[in-house]
């Protein structure tokens, strides 16, 4: 009999039959683990224990106490079981597919009527009943002509068609959950009743185009949760509710920042509050970059079709580019659409910085003496986003980074990097934001540039984050399509993580648009190119402050930093002094005199997220002091108007300016 050799964790091989299943494997070892056992890992690949080893193997066997494969194999168990409950509850409804995301799973249905808040209790029921079940799971792998058969037999036309998409060279498999049986990749767990029936729960339906095409059938997509184990299902459950109440676009409206409109899909309407924000962050980036020495630059919105295509973007990234025609339209009507003549050149709004600031480069020769070259731009760029991937502040049209590009030699990579990530870590402590997990994103599918350039830049860029002392994960085929890059996971304050800045190494681009500088030895270099970008675009970070901070942002970011109220007419006179004082001090202050008792202009204040509130009766009058309410607290201060303001001017100070006063 054949044997293969696989090779544990520990680095013990045993020999096994050709063919040996992991369930057979962990059957060997011992009882306990015949039971406990959820599935392997193979090879690096995630494993069925039904599934055949074929070949010498390393293999790892998991049970629910390995958080990643249990989690998976719960949330993939528990889309099927969603299907099976669905079918059976409507026989007609027909099935598509059902994928693991994020801390949960959806599956997407065909159905005339819509599902409701109770169609989906009755389906969470029915979910607990076959789990209560503890049906076998089991897979076969079938060949083409029979999963067709079966499926045209069955009327599930999607089904037809995901057989038909499946490469020739992978097999097909088929699993069953009880008598119900669905097309799948696997792995699965080995019964229904594995599946923690008191951990999951049904969230919402959306609409979605099958296979995401808007020419093909509107499907509805019901999402669901799952954890192993109640408590952890109740502390994401909680986190929702936290995360609604501090979403940016509620606490946006509350507190006047911003609003979108149809009329500018994708693009953000700043009011005054909101624009103090971008306005305080801007100066503080500002102050950043100069000290740092980067020159700041202005670049063109518009630019010719011919740049991007020499960029690499026309190919690349043109589907996310708006496109203009270079010409003037004819409006003989002007109640008619213009009319273009479709021969004209085209232009593009620029949905990045980069191939601009390799012009600036290109004027004038540039010496190995003038590396590093750190040019700055506060750019603002658009792309063609999808309208259904908006996300309020998150997933904007468009947008305005704190965009540079860093042209260095290639012996200068590593200090570069170290100067950018402390300038990094600098802003992002200044923010009260010091829980960054670091990732290096690797060359994507589709790409610029030889493999051979793509080795030097990851290998540049893994060096440089080494000789920094950082610790970091690999995101394989993640990276922009011109070089490797680094990014930075952000904690907020209820623990969801935010992908926030960038740093990317191009070799790439510089080699397209021509840049050059001559070195030491006179002749012509390619300059190697740095993407960075702190905060990455002012609407996401601002999006990112507000819900980190629940709207309770720090004093200095504050668009309405102190608020003084009247609690009698006859102190309306001291209010403006006192107003006017603050103001001298560089407060951002208002009065607030209107013929409303105190306790209802301290609630709206607060809702406002006003963190100081300044209350004037008859008593401050007379002493000249203040009482100060602080947002969230219940009790006041009665204080020295002359202290009170000395303090919050103190803390108005942005933190580096802070940090320079004492």
């Amino acid at each position: 009999m054949a044997t293969i050799s696989l090779t544990f964790p520990d680095g013990n091989i045993r020999k096994y039959p050709t063919g040996v299943t992991p369930a057979e494997v962990a059957g060997e070892i011992s009882t306990s683990l015949a039971k406990k056992a959820i599935s392997a890992t193979v090879d690096g690949a995630h494993w069925d224990l039904q599934w055949p080893i074929e070949s010498d193997a390393a293999i790892t066997l998991h049970t629910m106490a390995d958080d990643g494969p249990a989690l998976e194999l719960i949330r993939h168990d528990l889309a099927h079981i969603m299907a099976r409950a669905v079918q059976e509850i409507w026989p007609d409804v027909k099935v598509t597919i059902g994928p693991v995301i994020q801390h949960g799973w959806y599956y997407d249905f065909d159905r005339s009527d819509p599902f409701t808040p109770e169609d989906l209790g009755a389906i969470e029921k029915k979910m607990k009943a076959i789990i209560a079940s503890r049906d076998p799971v089991r897979t076969e792998v079938w060949d083409r002509a029979r999963a067709l058969a079966h499926y045209r037999a069955t009327g599930e036309n999607f089904k037809v068609e995901l057989v038909e998409a499946i490469p020739e060279d992978q097999p097909i498999r088929m699993y069953w959950h009880g008598h119900w049986q669905d097309l799948c990749r696997g792995p699965h767990l080995q019964h229904t009743g594995q599946v923690p029936a008191d951990a999951f729960k049904l969230m919402s339906v959306a609409g979605a185009y099958w296979r995401g095409d808007s020419s093909r059938p509107m499907l509805q997509r019901i999402y669901g949760v799952a954890f192993k184990n109640r408590d952890a299902l109740k502390a994401h459950l909680t986190m929702l509710e936290e995360a609604a109440k501090r979403d940016h676009r509620k606490l946006g409206r509350e507190m006047g920042l911003f609003h979108f409109q149809p009329e500018a899909v994708g693009s953000v309407f700043w009011h005054a509050n909101g624009f103090t924000v971008w306005r305080i962050l801007e100066a503080y980036i500002r102050r950043q970059l100069d000290a740092d020495g980067y020159v700041e630059v202005k670049t063109p919105q518009l630019l010719d079709a011919d740049l991007w295509r020499q960029s690499g973007h026309w190919g690349k990234f043109r589907e996310n580019m708006f496109v203009v025609p270079d010409e003037v339209p004819e409006t003989a009507d002007e109640e008619a659409d213009p009319v273009l003549s479709g021969k004209s050149d085209l232009m593009a709004l620029k949905p990045m910085n980069c191939p601009a600031h390799v012009q600036i480069f290109k004027q004038g020769t540039k010496s190995y003496r003038d590396l590093p070259l750190r040019m700055a731009e506060f750019g603002c760029c658009h792309r063609n986003e999808a309208h259904g991937a908006l996300h309020g502040l998150m997933r904007v049209r468009q947008m305005t980074q704190d965009d540079a590009h860093i042209f260095c030699r290639e012996d200068q990579i590593a200090a570069e990097t170290s100067r950018f990530l402390a300038l990094f870590n600098r802003v992002y402590s200044h923010m009260g934001m010091t829980d960054i997990a670091y990732k290096l994103a690797t060359r994507p599918e589709t790409r610029a540039g030889s493999d051979a350039t793509w080795d030097r830049a990851e290998t540049a860029l893994a060096e440089a984050l080494g000789q920094a002392g950082l610790v970091f994960e690999i995101a394989e085929g993640e990276g922009a399509f011109y070089g490797p890059k680094l990014e930075f996971h952000l904690t907020d304050a209820i623990g969801r993580t935010w992908q926030a800045g960038t740093f990317q190494l191009d070799y790439v681009l510089p080699e397209r648009l021509d840049a050059t500088y001559v070195g030491m030895d006179g002749a012509k270099h390619r300059p190697v190119m740095l993407h960075r970008a702190v905060f990455g675009t002012f609407e996401r970070f601002i999006g990112l402050l507000i819900e980190h901070y629940a709207g309770r942002l720090p004093f200095w970011l504050a668009p309405r930093q102190v608020v003084v109220a009247s609690i009698v007419s006859e102190a309306d006179d001291y209010v403006a002094e006192v107003v006017s004082l603050l103001k001298s001090k560089g407060l951002r202050a208002e009065a607030d005199i209107r013929n409303e008792k105190i306790n209802y202009k301290v609630r709206e204040h607060s809702l406002g997220k006003v963190p100081a509130i300044l209350a004037i009766g008859a008593r401050e009058v007379a002493e000249r002091t203040v009482s100060l309410r602080r947002l969230g607290a219940t009790r006041t201060e009665t204080l020295p108007l002359d202290a009170v303001a000395a303090q919050l001017a103190h803390e108005a100070l942005p933190p580096d300016l802070r940090e320079a006063a004492d």
